[in-house]
């Protein structure tokens, strides 16, 4: 998840498809046929100004979610890592131009060279609500990357950053080019030097705000993250300082673990506002799942089992604020602890809709899916497969009509964010816009490709 279309500090911190009741039937986009049509999404909207360069990133959402061209630097590494998947050629190619669109962000950042990189990039022209036409692509006509200034989406968060590493990381093990492998390693050493807490919880804090403030906060996500990054540096590089501060990485999500959680399962908190207590709500999934993803733990792996019962969701429209067309129903799991308590009769934020306690999250029900396919305990891979049916039905059914860059989008190409809008519980939204990060997760659920073991 990471932050999306939230902005930098928007987070406190922090089964089977069916049609009309009792109907089965067959799933049209189901395997190797949805797979081609995820993919087909993303190449779309990579694609979608092409008047403006060959270097550029992937646009995050359709067109329809008012972000304009806006290119989130997690939803970027998603898509490295996607097609990465489909072990083809041309999926190689692909990620290798989108790492290298990474790294001359990195090099070209119009204020610092540290390393860094942003909350997300334009890729391509706009003109914005005030009227003010923003004419260039990812890369502007001083040669500087393109920053999404228009949302505020300029702080770095180390949660994106560690994303970006590993994508980095997976294209120096796959092409064994030195230039993706250094951009990691710059990557990790920003989060070292910015993102290292004191504080007694200890870790890794959140990143910096676009004024380039550090935030206090350190979430365990991140960490999680971090986990997979700092292993897979060490494997590349040989050096331990990184196996040290994957342990740093690591203690601090051990000590997010409550064992007596609901449902005879534990799970792992949030994280902490403060450095010092634990943060105790609202209890957000991907903490759930890439935990066991980065971790292999049999230890924590009950974390699935908790997300599993107590994010279940099933969407149809008849529940209230359902945006699901009648017949169809879908099956997944929400974003938090706090969504399916949402309350129902007021806005998730000015100018956007009223949530559905039931909305699908379709991102956070792939990472559920790859973990149980990982997990591959008794009855794990039964009920990924229906998740994954799920995800495969709302690509066929949902988000028709959408656009990338003004352009028509391939038929039945690109998976929803979520099956109707709902309230992550951190201060922001899902809402039914096609979206990379929710396609390239689903791709990986499908290929069974884990990004975060090292």
């Amino acid at each position: 998840m990471l932050i999306g279309a939230a902005g930098l500090g928007a987070v406190a911190l922090t089964a089977a498809a069916s049609g009309p009741a009792g109907a089965t039937g067959t799933l049209t986009g189901s395997g190797s046929s949805a797979r081609r049509h995820a993919h087909a999404f993303l190449t779309a909207a990579m694609d979608a100004y092409p008047d403006h360069g060959d270097l550029s990133l992937t646009q995050s959402y359709t067109d329809q979610a008012g972000l304009f061209s806006t290119a989130f630097t997690y939803d970027n590494a998603l898509a490295i890592l996607a097609h990465l998947a489909t072990r083809t050629d041309t999926g190689r190619r692909r990620a290798v131009a989108l790492g290298d669109a990474l790294l001359y962000a990195q090099a070209h950042d119009p204020a610092y060279d540290d390393g860094r990189l942003r909350q997300a990039y334009n890729v391509g022209p706009y003109v914005f609500f005030d009227g003010v036409a923003q004419p260039d692509g990812f890369v502007r006509a001083d040669g500087t990357a393109n920053v999404g200034t228009q949302f505020g989406f300029t702080g770095t968060a180390v949660g994106d950053m560690a994303w970006a590493g590993i994508a980095l990381a997976a294209l120096a093990r796959r092409t064994g080019k030195r230039r993706f492998l250094d951009g990691a390693v710059r990557i990790g050493t920003w989060i070292e030097v910015n993102g290292h807490a004191d504080q007694p919880l200890g870790g890794y804090r959140f990143g910096v705000d676009g004024a380039n403030a550090k935030l206090p906060f350190s979430s365990t996500e991140h960490n999680t993250d971090l986990v997979a990054l700092f292993g897979q540096l060490a494997l590349l590089t040989g050096d331990p300082v990184w196996r040290r501060r994957r342990a740093t990485a690591r203690a601090f999500v051990e000590k997010m673990w409550e064992p007596a959680g609901t449902s005879g399962a534990g799970f792992f908190y949030t994280g902490t506002n403060d450095g010092v207590s634990v943060n105790r709500s609202p209890i957000p999934e991907d903490a759930q799942t890439w935990t066991h993803l980065a971790l292999g733990s049999r230890r924590y792996s009950r974390s699935l089992d908790w997300a599993a019962a107590e994010l279940a969701v099933l969407d149809r429209s008849d529940r209230p604020n359902s945006t699901v067309p009648a017949g169809q129903s879908y099956e997944g799991v929400t974003f938090s602890s706090a969504s399916p308590l949402a309350n129902e009769d007021a806005p998730i934020a000015e100018f956007q809709p009223r949530p559905d306690r039931n909305g699908v999250w379709f991102e956070g029900t792939a990472h559920l899916a790859l973990a149980l396919r990982d997990r591959a305990g008794h009855g794990d891979e039964a009920r990924a497969h229906r998740l994954v049916a799920s995800i495969e039905r709302a690509q066929e059914l949902l988000g028709t009509g959408q656009t990338v860059g003004t352009r028509t989008l391939p038929e039945r190409a690109g998976v929803v964010s979520a099956s109707s809008p709902l309230d992550t519980g951190f201060g922001f939204g899902y809402y039914p816009y096609r979206h990379t990060g929710a396609t390239a997760w689903y791709l990986l659920a499908a290929t069974r490709t884990n990004p975060l073991r090292a």
